[in-house]
């Protein structure tokens, strides 16, 4: 692998990052399956693109991005709680309303951005190399990203959220408003990924109506991979671990790829996605099995 595909995978890696935090808080902390990140990641890159082709602060931009991801996440979680719709159901639907919702948004399929300013701008040209200048700035928002969320999950707020998800009836016994705990989770969650759609948007130079398609298989493989390779119960280690498990799993996917005598081709990104997360889910049941005969 060469030094350009290592930090292209690294930088990929810290966008989906911040997709792994967003499923950690749906699927982890609210145990609410939401498959609407499939959507608003191209939300949050649709609207932040358009923005910059407008001429706004790529800043302003990138914010709105994160505020379209949260509204579709609020969409997801109202339908849900409000009407009584199986959260998976309510999450589809809104998914694929948001296929049509990010053309209108873009006005076509997709919008390039190759000359239009970005957060990463002021940055780039400097005494740091370009190809080293987006990981580190992604490498700095998705720390503060992690520590912005642990100090949320500590809060009074975060502790009913995670009180809802571990047990809802008994929060809701001990004076909980689970519904809304469950709609501001959800939106936080779809900010997050969001706000990854922005940054994917620019800094890769466009912004698509289909770089959604399988993003909630990598945000859960960065959060599988992330509890195998940092355990702890502790906040802070799992949403690094969700950091750490995003990065390998990019390594990963492009080591696959690089790699002559295995065949593949970049056409084949889903099925060495998809393989990634079986073994992913499979290695730790089998850990557990050889310790378990082990022990016997």
């Amino acid at each position: 692998m060469s030094s350009i595909a290592f930090l292209g995978a690294v930088e990929l890696g810290l966008i989906y990052a911040l997709v792994g935090l967003g499923v950690y808080l749906s699927f982890r902390v609210l145990d609410f399956p939401d498959l609407t990140v499939d959507g608003s990641f191209p939300l949050g890159a649709a609207v932040t693109a358009v923005l910059l082709v407008a001429g706004i602060n790529p800043w302003v931009a990138t914010l709105a991005g994160v505020l379209a991801g949260a509204l579709a996440g609020f969409v997801t979680a109202f339908v849900s709680v409000r009407f009584g719709v199986l959260h998976l159901l309510a999450s589809i639907l809104t998914m694929i309303a948001l296929f049509s919702i990010n053309l209108r948004v873009m006005g076509r399929p997709n919008v390039a951005l190759l000359n239009e300013q970005t957060v990463l701008t002021p940055w780039l040209g400097g005494a740091v190399a370009d190809e080293y200048v987006r990981p580190l700035f992604l490498a700095v928002v998705v720390l503060a990203a992690v520590a912005l969320v642990a100090l949320f999950l500590r809060s009074e707020i975060g502790l009913a959220m995670r009180a809802t998800g571990a047990n809802a009836r008994m929060a809701r016994a001990q004076g909980v408003r689970t519904g809304v705990q469950v709609v501001i989770g959800v939106m936080v969650s779809n900010g997050l990924v969001g706000l990854a759609g922005a940054l994917f948007a620019q800094t890769n130079g466009f912004a698509d109506v289909t770089s959604g398609v399988g993003t909630i298989v990598v945000g859960l493989a960065a959060v599988i991979v992330g509890e195998t390779l940092v355990p702890g119960r502790r906040i802070a280690w799992a949403l690094l671990g969700c950091v750490v498990g995003a990065v390998i799993y990019r390594l990963a996917v492009q080591t696959a790829l690089s790699i002559d005598f295995l065949g593949l081709e970049a056409s084949d990104l889903n099925l060495a996605t998809a393989l990634l997360v079986l073994v992913a889910l499979v290695l730790p049941r089998l850990r557990h099995k050889v310790r378990g005969r082990a022990s016997a």
